[in-house]
This record gives structure tokens, sequence and C-alpha cells, in this order.
């Protein structure tokens, strides 16, 4: 290979890497900047507490359940069609949620239109085309995908409170989904058969863009690490999104304002880039079960220092909560999609990735639900928090037990 030709590779593998950092920022970042939305929608609206988190449950159950969906759809039609429904989806949702008064038309736009786009753009296309242009490095790749949703956050929440104090949420929303739209023709333009060939010398390019070989979805079905990834993305989402998605209107109770929450909200949402960036570069020299228990044992510090600020007066609790949490979101999921794109390279990829993923949907829209209810009844998130903990020390146990996990490679049980 030439050195001209190296460079050409270089370059396209940067450019997909860079689009699929977009796409998850668009997916999911824009989509976990509702915390910002939270208040003002509930103020507006006259719904509780768990009245408005639900329709952020919907959300991200939504984008759970419909992950199988899109692993099947990129299998089989591939990205171009895939990127191009999901952000019609977010686009059209976020356009027509400033337009609607009724709880169920917000389950409906930004529920269901919001979760489904996201699950078409997010990470199961992500996955499937890194893992073709990228090899020794691709847990750093992937963790950089992830931080995506890191830097939407970053982007995303400081500019919608801005939007949001400047001309109301619903305008807000709009002047959102107009500009995802605008995005369209721009993806539909590029040269997706080239792109989703991957790179040459790669075990897993293609030759016609579409996957050959490897396990089906019903043959990873039957194998114990899929149902332990299952259960961690599960029960990680349990454990952050009880705090996630109510983090600004939890710190706007304890005095600070609006834009003080959004900003810290925001700063977290930069720490996490840097968090999945360090975790997926440091799970390749580590090994993921150690540098997985370290990223938790960050999240237990942050959800703590949250629940001490009822009783303790102290600004620095802010960082204390912001720091740690803020490096440890969404830092285990570079971690698990390398060994699932190691493991079960092939025909099946998207859609077993997909169904893993409806796992964190799942436990996200629960948590988020739960949460806010335990919030109106109780009056206090501290049940909330202790949840987050429990899950949390089980998802150590699960990255230590799981020999697979652990090891990086399937094992055939005894017998």
């Amino acid at each position: 290979m030439t050195s001209h030709s190296a460079a050409r590779i270089a370059a396209i593998a940067v450019g997909i890497l860079a689009l699929c950092v977009l796409m998850s920022a668009i997916g999911r970042g824009m989509g976990d900047a509702y915390a910002v939305f939270l208040l003002p929608m509930s103020s507006d609206l006259g719904l509780e507490r768990a009245g408005v988190a639900s329709i952020y449950a919907v959300y991200i159950a939504a984008m759970g359940v419909f992950s199988p969906l899109t692993g099947h759809l990129f299998d089989r039609f591939g990205a171009r069609a895939v990127y191009l429904a999901g952000l019609a989806c977010i686009g059209s949702g976020y356009i027509i949620a400033g337009m609607v008064d009724g709880l169920w038309q917000f389950y409906l736009c930004l529920g269901v239109l919001g979760g489904l786009g996201a699950a078409l753009i997010w990470q199961v296309p992500a996955q499937s085309l890194i893992s073709r242009w990228f090899d020794r490095h691709l847990a750093t790749a992937l963790a950089l995908t992830y931080a995506g949703y890191g830097f939407g956050l970053l982007v995303f929440a400081p500019l919608a409170q801005w939007l949001i104090e400047a001309q109301g949420w619903r305008l807000t929303y709009r002047d959102f989904g107009i500009a995802f739209l605008c995005l369209m023709p721009l993806i539909a333009l590029l040269p997706w058969r080239m792109l989703e060939r991957g790179a040459p010398g790669n075990p897993r390019r293609t030759r016609s863009g579409r996957a050959e070989g490897g396990y089906s979805l019903v043959e990873a079905l039957r194998t114990r690490v899929f149902h332990a990834m299952f259960a961690i993305f599960f029960l990680t989402s349990l454990a952050m999104f009880s705090v996630t998605v109510h983090s600004v209107a939890y710190l706007v109770e304890q005095g600070y304002s609006g834009a003080e929450a959004a900003g810290a909200f925001g700063t977290a949402g930069v720490l996490s880039f840097v968090g999945m960036f360090l975790t997926g570069v440091a799970a390749d020299r580590f090994g993921r079960s150690l540098v997985a228990t370290v990223s938790y044992l960050l999240t237990i510090a942050g959800v703590c220092a949250l629940a001490l600020m009822p009783v303790v007066d102290s600004a620095l609790l802010v960082f204390a909560w912001m720091i740690p949490y803020g490096l440890s979101m969404g830092a285990r999921g570079p971690i698990i999609t390398t060994l699932m794109a190691t493991l079960f390279a092939g025909r099946g990829l998207g859609a077993i990735y997909g169904t893993t993923i409806m796992g964190q949907g799942v436990g996200a829209g629960l948590s988020a639900w739960g949460a806010g209810l335990v919030h109106d009844l109780t009056g206090s998130y501290g049940p909330a928090f202790a949840v987050s903990i429990v899950a949390t020390l089980i998802c150590i146990a699960l990255f230590w037990l799981v020999p697979e996990i652990r090891h990086g490679r399937l094992i055939r049980p005894a017998g």
C-alpha cells in the first residue's frame, strides 16, 4: 500500500468517525438535553415532575425498543437509509413538539419519534461502520463515537437553555427540528457504497457493504455473554438515568439558578467526552473489567455527592458530583461495544447490538420515570439515588464474574 493510499484510507476513516460523533451528538446529546426542558415544560403545561419525566422515559425506552429494528434495517438496507430516516424522525418530532399540548402528543412526537430517530442514528449504525474502518484502535474509535454524546450535551444543553430563556421552549424545539432536517441532503449525497465496505485489510471489511458470516441474532441469544451484556446495559441505565434526566431540576431545588444548573449539566457532558475517550484507551491497555470498575466507582461518588446536598451546605458538592459523574457518563458503552464488535462480527452484528441496546432503553425509561414518581410521592430523590448505587455494584460484579467479558473471547461451558 502506498503512502498516498494509506493517507486516503486514514482520511476516510477519520471522516466516518466524525460523522458518527455528529450523529451521536444529535441522537443522544440532544435527547438528554431534555433535562433543560423539564422545568419550563412542567411550569407551562401544569404537569407534575413524574408526568414531564415520563416523556423522556418514553423517549429512552423507545430508543431501546427500536434498536433491534435499527440493527435489522442497517444490516439489510445500509447506512444511508437508516441515517435519513433517523434525522427525519427527530426533526419532525421536534417541530411537532412546539405545536402540541397534550401529554400523549408529547409521548408520540418527543417519545416515540424522538426515540426511533435516536435509535436509527446513534450507536447501532456507528458500531458497524466504525468496526469496518478501525481494527487495532477499535476501542478508542468507539469511545470517541460514544463521546459524541458528551459533545452533544456540551453544545445543546447550554444552547437550549439560552434559547428557552430568549424565546421559550416551543420555538426552541422548532428551531432544533428545522436544523436537523437541513442535514438530510448532506447525508444523502455521501458516497455510502464505498464508506460501507471498510478499510482494506480490516478483518470486518465487506465486499458489497453488507456483512457476511459470523453469528446471527438467534445464535447470539444462545450465548451467556449476550445476556450478561444485556443485563449490564439495563442496570447501568437504571443507575444513570434516575440521576441524569433529573439533575438540572434537582440542582434548581437546591438553590441554583436554571443557567447554573444547565451549565453544570453541560460541563458534566464535556467530562463525559473525556471520560469515554480515556475509558476506551485504558480498556485496550489495562483490561475492561478493571477500567469499568473504576468508572462505576466514579458514578457512585457522584451520586453520593448529590445525596449529601440537602444536608451539607457547600458549593463544592456540585463539583464533587459533576467531575466523577461526568467522567463516568456513558463510559462503559465503548467497552461493551468493542467486545461485541469482536465477538459477533458478521451478518448479525447490527441486530445483535441493537437487541442489547434495548436493555439500555428499558432500564433508562424505568429509572427516569420512576425517579420522577418517587419525587412526587416523597418530595425526595433519595430512594432513586439508593437504587442507582445498588445497580452500579451489581454491574461491577458482572464485569468480573462473566468470563467472556473478563477475557474478551467466547468460552464454551464445560460439558
